[in-house]
């Protein structure tokens, strides 16, 4: 992928409505996403799970807009985050994260809270903080798949 050039970028993705740049982007985007969603999971695995399934039943009921703002947002910002910045970005907050995670303690890595299924197909009805520094790598993994760009020449086949 790293072969890959303007026109590469420009066209459309396998599967989405995206061009590979804004796909490219959206994958990202869930490692940045995540740094927002790990303090929300600390504060609400803190709270009586009525709270939990009423916060995730109302974020569910918003799938449209949030649909709206994912897909809007992403194509908007993909503009901004040219491939180089994009690269960037994706080694300082998977750094960032990852040492985050180095140290968090078993007891906060189990802190847990209900999520909008509706969202997202690796979202399940209940996520630890752990399982959530595991979303993105397979929000990455599954999306790599959609990209239409060619191989590097020095990489096996997927």
């Amino acid at each position: 992928m790293s072969q890959a050039g303007d026109a590469d970028l420009r066209r459309r993705s396998a599967g989405t409505r995206w061009s590979n740049k804004v796909l490219l982007f959206h994958m990202v985007f869930g490692y940045m996403m995540v740094r927002n969603l790990l303090p929300l999971v600390k504060i609400f695995g803190h709270l009586p799970p009525s709270l939990n399934t009423a916060f995730a039943r109302l974020l569910n009921a918003g799938t449209r807009p949030f649909d709206q703002v994912n897909y809007w947002g992403s194509r908007t910002a993909a503009r901004v985050y040219n491939r180089h910045r994009m690269a960037r970005k994706l080694r300082r907050v998977t750094a960032t994260l990852g040492t985050n995670l180095e140290n968090e303690s078993q007891r906060s890595l189990a802190l847990h809270m209900a999520f909008p299924t509706r969202w997202d197909p690796f979202f399940t009805p209940v996520m630890t903080v752990a399982d959530v520094y595991a979303f993105p790598t397979m929000h990455f993994d599954f999306h790599a798949k959609q990209l239409s760009l060619p191989l590097d020449q020095d990489s096996p086949p997927a």
